[in-house]
């Protein structure tokens, strides 16, 4: 890839399905650098082999998140216009005008046919009066007020004034009447108050909805969350939200998605055990639980995964027939596993498959899931093996001979600990044998990891003339509890030695030049990045980017150093440890580095917050370390990932004029 080839990630979201199963409805997105917006539209996928191709069903600015009515008629999807906020919109399966159905203030969010399809659910940010008005002066809104460490989140700003509520509309009889200037129907708020709702479903017989959110009186000081019942036929001001796993009586769980059975008598829930206190997050594997919603329900909700080795990818949850659909994390890949009430599972689509949505009608299985030389496609799947893959999304991003299929790659650590992990080659025929010079690339988390799936970053630095080497060392997600909870309270040891080792074992291969080698990694991987050039003088350059590099003033700017930090590396608030803080702090080491380092930054992260990245920078040049500060205005820590395009694009020059700088790769 080239930094304009970003125009040819073509991602698909998450299908759905007609009730017939014979097609299913799909957002396409890409980032357009002319609009310097993502934009995308409705897509119809036969899902039978002879029913023709992929049909545009809308042609708006940027349409996402369909949902089909159970009449098979209407998709209720979200639609974004180029300035402005998301609507929910409606519009006939067989095309024509989509219409407005919402007119939330700061835009909607996961709209949910009922189960009759004659209401809509959704959600929407409600803001306190005065605040976040349109065309207002947000510098003459009155000071905030903050009581508990819960007030703002990344890439949404300050959530106390502005919190997520339920609603629900009913969907017009007169269908297009109202885009001909009826109005928008009148939406109901189903909840109220000083609480957010999240990730909201129908139950069977339409007359409340499962959610997940916060309602205990704990809720400021941890991190467990319940799945609520809510009333879908309020009289009157909303009921209050009834917790169906209750924090507030003892359950220790923070439940992320929570989908009623088809009888509604139990519930499929994703959730982690965060131990007594609700903090215990460290590598939590996040698990499948079953919640029976008739008897006595003594026994609580049950686990039917392993809390040691499996771990379940959040919103990745579809009940069937046989039981219930789940996304696992597995060795760099997401497998879609089957698993029964029983605990039995099968595998449906595995291999280097990278699974992010699945969508299910009747005996019809689609899975959007990317691969190494795939941003992203649907897959008609089935328990029997069958697997079809019904689009080719990238397609014109490999016509530009621009991408390069990685190779797996094993090594072996100081302590004998196998690390796995990739290695991707410039081509041969433009750059020849090599030796090229190498980049080593660490991913953020730490509980996190590198996927077989396409990645943009790898395949830029690649088509450049770079090899890339990239892995999941401990402390990264998807190889079991143990190996992600392997530097709690150790950062910067057997992580260290893991990607080091997974470096060498590349650098065996002689395309690669072991002379010439740089590093790069962004949040934790910002952090493991800079602790490196504290360690070793080995590496030609560095780029630190969005980093954790100071524990201790994270944990008063950060939306999460209320917790972060003083879990994974401890609490500096006595002397013993202080000293441990210090001893697995990058700033703490920060006289030690003399690898010239490129450090990028965006002004709106409220995860790694700018000064954690103006601080490094700028200790660095007192000590006369070569050293730059790229500063994205407006952007947020996601800015690699969800980074308006031209910002990207931009970061793709700068990132390429540093190493071509430091790491010259010849002809």
């Amino acid at each position: 890839m080239i930094p304009s080839d970003l125009t040819h990630l073509h991602v698909p979201g998450t299908a759905a399905l007609l009730p017939d199963g014979s097609g299913a409805v799909v957002s396409v997105t890409h980032p357009d650098l002319e609009a310097d917006q993502y934009v995308g539209q409705l897509w119809f996928v036969p899902t039978g082999p002879a029913d023709g191709p992929p049909r545009r069903l809308t042609r708006g600015h940027r349409d996402t998140a369909p949902s089909i009515s159970s009449d098979g008629r209407w998709v209720a999807f979200l639609r974004s216009p180029r300035r402005g906020v998301p609507q929910v919109h409606l519009v006939e399966v067989t095309g024509g005008e989509p219409f407005a159905v919402t007119d939330a203030p700061l835009g909607a969010a996961a709209a949910r046919f009922s189960p009759d399809g004659a209401r809509i659910a959704y959600l929407a940010r409600v803001p306190e009066d005065g605040r976040y008005v349109k065309d207002g002066d947000p510098a003459a809104e009155p000071p905030r007020l903050l009581t508990a460490p819960k007030y703002r989140s990344d890439g949404i700003g300050f959530v106390r004034d502005r919190r997520q509520h339920v609603f629900v509309l009913d969907v017009p009889v007169e269908g297009p009447a109202v885009a001909a200037g009826a109005g928008v129907p009148e939406a109901l708020a189903l909840t109220a108050g000083d609480l957010d709702i999240a990730d909201l479903r129908w139950m069977p017989d339409g007359t409340h909805l499962v959610v997940t959110a916060a309602v205990h009186d704990g809720r400021e000081r941890d991190l467990r969350q319940d799945a609520v019942l809510v009333d879908a036929r309020p009289e009157g001001e909303p009921s209050a939200p009834r917790p169906l796993t209750d924090a507030g009586t003892g359950s220790t769980l923070d439940v992320t998605t929570a989908v009623p059975t088809a009888d509604g008598s139990a519930l499929w829930m994703l959730a982690a055990d965060t131990g007594p206190d609700g903090l215990d997050f460290v590598a939590q594997l996040t698990g499948l639980y079953r919640l029976e919603l008739t008897g006595s329900g003594d026994a609580g909700p049950r686990r039917l995964t392993d809390a040691q080795t499996e771990d379940l990818a959040p919103g990745i949850l579809v009940p069937t027939g046989d039981g219930v659909l789940v996304a696992r994390l597995e060795r760099g890949a997401q497998h879609l596993v089957l698993i029964g009430a029983d605990g039995s599972q099968s595998t449906v689509l595995g291999g280097q498959h990278v699974v992010s949505g699945v969508s299910v009608a009747g005996d019809a299985v689609v899975a959007t899931a990317a691969g190494p030389l795939s941003s992203g496609d649907l897959f008609a799947v089935d328990v029997a093996g069958r697997r079809e893959q019904l689009t080719d999304l990238s397609a014109p991003l490999r016509a530009t001979g621009r991408v390069q299929a990685p190779r797996e790659l094993e090594a072996t650590s100081a302590d004998g600990y196998p690390v796995h992990g990739w290695v991707v080659v410039p081509d041969a025929a433009r750059h020849g044998a090599g030796p090229h010079p190498t980049i080593l690339m660490i991913h953020g988390g730490p509980f996190a990891q590198y996927t077989h799936a396409l990645f943009d970053e790898v395949q830029v630095l690649a088509e450049a003339g770079y090899a890339v080497v990239l892995g999941n060392p401990r402390g990264s997600a998807g190889y079991g509890r143990a190996h992600g909870k392997a530097i709690h309270r150790a950062f910067g040891t057997v992580d260290t030695d893991d990607v080091l080792a997974l470096l060498d074992a590349a650098l065996e291969d002689p395309a690669l030049d072991a002379d010439r080698v740089g590093v790069m990694g962004g949040s934790y991987g910002g952090y493991l990045t800079a602790w490196l050039t504290t360690r070793t003088h080995r590496f030609a350059a560095a780029i630190v980017e969005r980093g954790f590099l100071d524990p201790v003033s994270f944990v008063g700017s950060s939306d999460i150093g209320w917790f972060f930090g003083l879990d994974y590396l401890g609490d500096h608030g006595d002397a013993a440890g202080a000293s441990a803080v210090a001893a697995q702090s990058p700033m703490a080491h920060v006289g030690q580095v003399r690898t010239p380092t490129l450090v990028i930054h965006s002004e709106q992260d409220w995860r790694c917050p700018v000064e954690q990245g103006q601080r490094w920078f700028v200790e660095l040049q007192r000590r006369g370390v070569e050293s730059e500060l790229l500063l994205f205005p407006g952007e947020g820590h996601e800015l690699t990932r969800s980074g308006r395009p031209k910002h990207r694009e931009a970061r793709f020059a700068h990132v390429l004029d540093w190493w071509f700088r430091h790491l010259p790769v010849g002809a």
